[in-house]
C-alpha cells in the first residue's frame, strides 16, 4: 500500500441522480477504513461545473475519482465522461463508470471514451456493498493516483 494513503483523505465524486442508489453507497463508504471525503451531485451539469470549479463549486477540491452513473438528467453520463477525458485537466482523473445500464453500446462506448473502469450496479445490496468495497480497495489503496 502506497504510505500517502495512510494519511491524505481521499476525495470521492459520486455523480447519481438516484437518491436511493446515493444512500447505499454512502453508507457502504461508512464501512471504509480509508479517510475518505464524499461530494454527491445528481445531473451531468453540475458535475461539469463542480469538476471545472465553476460557480458556487470555485472552491472545490480535485477529486482523486470520480464514480458516475450514465443516466443523469440534464446532461447524461455518456456527455460527462467525454466531457472529462477530453479536457487536459481532467482527463487523469479516474473515472469509474457506476450504471444499472448493461447495454453493450453503452459499454463499449465508454471505453471508447477512455473510462477506466465499467461496474454494473447489482440491486442486491451485499452485492452492492462488495462492489463499492472492490471500488474502494483498488481504486483508493492499491493504485498510485496522478496528483492535480
Amino acid at each position: 500500500m502506497n504510505e500517502s494513503n495512510d494519511v491524505k483523505s481521499r476525495q470521492i465524486f459520486l455523480v447519481e441522480d438516484n437518491k436511493a442508489d446515493i444512500r447505499l453507497i454512502l453508507e457502504a463508504l461508512k464501512h471504509s477504513s480509508l479517510p475518505h471525503e464524499v461530494v454527491t451531485v445528481r445531473d451531468g451539469m453540475d458535475a461539469m461545473a463542480y469538476l471545472r470549479r465553476e460557480g458556487e463549486y470555485e472552491n472545490a477540491p480535485r477529486p482523486d475519482l470520480i464514480l458516475l452513473d450514465l443516466n443523469l438528467p440534464k446532461k447524461d453520463g455518456r456527455e460527462v465522461l467525454a466531457e472529462i477525458k477530453a479536457d487536459p485537466n481532467l482527463r487523469r482523473i479516474p473515472v469509474v463508470v457506476l450504471t444499472t445500464s448493461r447495454n453493450e453500446e453503452d459499454i463499449f462506448h465508454s471505453y471508447d471514451l477512455h473510462v477506466n473502469c465499467y461496474i454494473t450496479k447489482s440491486r442486491n445490496l451485499s452485492e452492492l456493498f462488495q462492489i463499492v468495497k472492490g471500488i474502494e480497495d483498488f481504486w483508493l489503496s492499491t493504485v498510485t493516483l496522478p496528483l492535480e
